[in-house]
């Protein structure tokens, strides 16, 4: 048996909640962090509240995201382990679609903008936590091994009599205080270089017809993102210094540009589209604090940027793509834009004037 299923036995739902107010007394610590403090993911944290600050709702996650346009103004939050999206709307024109086994989803509006991948989409709450504001209200989605995939909070212009109903119309005929974890779904595994067929594989990229074909072109081939960058050629990619990411929000800001604001994680990609204003640095954070968009973006997880060219029917479309260490992808940048209508010029300048990474070369 592995260590984290020995602490699992041991923690009760009541132990969890225990432990969890002890740590929450000693300091203002999130559930995401207290979760590993405890060595239990957030999903478990949060069932083992059942009964008290939680409820536990149904599985059919579909049904309960489409009645989330009942609220009002809310909230969404998607983030990864580097990066925090939260964009405040209403989650209009709901949209599911079977292709094959998988089954997706879409919100596309100007303000609610998620992809959705639902096969990661296990574990259903309501959420009513104790905070110095009062009771901060939510539904939260996890996968399988219990990791958030998003969240949606309430707001000062939220309905919640429409949130008491949605709760109640949803609630699981089981409200026991845990869940069944799983391992977390395995990665894909990229071959190694020498096996790729690179020739077939810049072919493909040089004949994109749109941005969407290029995860699929990369599962064609069996390519990694970051893999493919690095071997692609500098006409299409180019590593540029880790700073990146701060330098294109505060040129976005300084010369008006709107831009495209892409976090997610396996289960969903939450957008923003638009400008930002008031940008923060606090400790290794660096944020975006504007009245419908925030992001939160810890830099020490910043282990590879790349200007990307994708060529579509509308033009090359341009991206800055940030990395962490385990090549997953934390944040990526394009400038506004709409089908049918050409990059912006303004995006361009923006990213021809990011620093090039150095290359240090060993005697």
């Amino acid at each position: 048996m592995n260590e984290s299923m020995s602490i699992r036995d041991q923690l009760s739902p009541e132990k969890i909640r225990k432990r969890y107010e002890q740590l929450k007394q000693q300091a203002d610590i999130r559930a995401r962090n207290a979760a590993a403090e405890l060595g239990i993911s957030e999903g478990e944290l949060l069932a083992a509240r059942v009964g008290t600050e939680a409820v536990r709702l149904a599985d059919d996650t579909e049904a309960i995201l489409k009645d989330v346009v009942s609220l009002g103004e809310v909230m969404a939050l998607t983030r990864n382990e580097y990066c925090v999206h939260e964009r405040k709307g209403i989650y209009e024109n709901a949209s599911f679609f079977q292709h094959g086994p998988m089954k997706t989803g879409l919100f596309v509006n100007p303000d609610i903008d998620l992809r959705l991948f639902m096969a990661q989409w296990k574990y259903c709450f309501a959420a009513m936590e104790p905070s110095k504001i009062g009771i901060r209200k939510s539904l939260q989605f996890f996968d399988s091994a219990g990791e958030a995939i998003h969240k949606i909070y309430l707001t000062s212009k939220s309905d919640e009599a429409a949130y008491d109903a949605l709760v109640a119309k949803h609630r699981h005929v089981e409200q026991g205080a845990s869940i069944v974890i799983e391992g977390a779904s395995p990665k894909t595994v990229e071959k190694p270089d020498s096996e790729v067929d690179w020739q077939g594989f810049r072919t493909a990229w040089e004949n994109l017809k749109d941005t969407h074909g290029f995860f699929p072109m990369l599962r064609k081939f069996k390519v990694g993102r970051v893999q493919a960058l690095r071997k692609i050629g500098t006409d299409l990619a180019v590593e540029i210094d880790n700073n990146a990411a701060r330098h294109v929000l505060e040129m976005a800001r300084d010369r008006d540009c709107e831009i495209m604001v892409f976090v997610g994680n396996h289960g969903c990609i939450q957008i923003h589209t638009g400008p930002v204003k008031k940008l923060v640095e606090h400790a290794s954070w660096y944020n975006v604090l504007d009245p419908k968009f925030n992001l939160h973006l810890d830099e020490t997880g910043i282990a590879h940027s790349w200007v990307t060219k994708k060529p579509t029917e509308d033009g090359t479309i341009t991206s800055v793509e940030i990395f962490d260490s385990n090549n997953e992808l934390i944040v990526s940048f394009f400038g506004k834009r709409k089908p049918g209508v050409p990059e912006l010029a303004l995006w361009r300048e923006i990213v021809a004037n990011l620093p090039v990474k150095e290359v240090t070369h060993v005697a």
